[in-house]
């Protein structure tokens, strides 16, 4: 993941959807697809590096999420901790940095020790970020980001009159990280499930048919040439 080309997105979020229903096609666990899906992962992360993409956004477990089976949860759980040791390698040859957004402290410890070492070992790399949204919804972030706020407000570090977008943007989980250029969402499902609600204001949306786990190289570049396709106004007549 290097810098990109104006064409290229320099940030893509997706919404990895269709797990458990390509499990059940194919009369298979829902775990069998979440276990799918995660070489769909590996691709994506490999095809943005290619491409010069340098930040990769995936939706990987939401707080509305929890209401899951328990033993789903706790198969979900464990294939990320699997991940995260496969994968330490490939993370340390491309150069890539791991970070999570969403309220890790939900996570179940070893969970949040696998994620906070992973993150430790790579937060010197510059060559891209993958970024897992986990235990995240959009309004929840918001919800943190406006109790932050009002804590400054009550310390009098900050008047009520000075607070803005900036301000807002400012206390988001990863402020520094640009907003998405595209999101896309797998399955075909056309809608945004409380993902990235601020962020995604000005991005461009891409719904690819396909399940997460059927999703890779081919399609991933389909979105960015679609991308490449449309302009972008902001507003602005053009």
């Amino acid at each position: 993941m290097s810098d990109s080309s104006p064409s290229i997105p320099r940030h893509v979020a997706i919404i990895m959807d269709g797990n458990g229903r390509w499990a059940k096609q194919r009369g298979l666990p829902r775990i069998r697809g979440h276990e799918a899906g995660a070489e769909s992962v590996r691709s994506a992360v490999r095809t943005c590096k290619k491409l010069g993409i340098k930040y990769l956004t995936l939706y990987a477990f939401s707080t509305e999420n929890w209401i899951r089976p328990r033993a789903e949860i706790e198969g979900l759980m464990g294939l990320l901790r699997y991940f995260l040791g496969k994968e330490e390698k490939e993370f340390h040859e491309n150069r890539v940095r791991l970070r999570v957004m969403g309220r890790m402290r939900d996570l179940p410890e070893k969970v949040q020790s696998a994620l906070n070492r992973m993150m430790e070992i790579t937060a010197h790399y510059d060559e891209g970020q993958l970024i897992l949204a986990l235990s995240y919804s959009g309004r929840a972030e918001l919800s943190d980001a406006v109790r932050n706020i009002a804590r400054r407000v009550r310390q009098g570090a900050l008047e009520p009159e000075k607070i803005d977008e900036k301000t807002i943007s400012e206390s988001l989980y990863l402020p520094d990280v640009p907003d998405p250029d595209l999101m896309i969402r797998t399955s075909g499902e056309l809608r945004l499930s409380n993902f990235m609600l601020w962020q995604l204001s000005y991005s461009e949306l891409y719904f690819a048919p396909v399940f997460w786990p059927d999703f890779r190289e081919k399609d991933l570049i389909a979105a960015v040439e679609e991308y490449g396709c449309r302009q972008r106004r902001f507003g602005d007549v053009k």
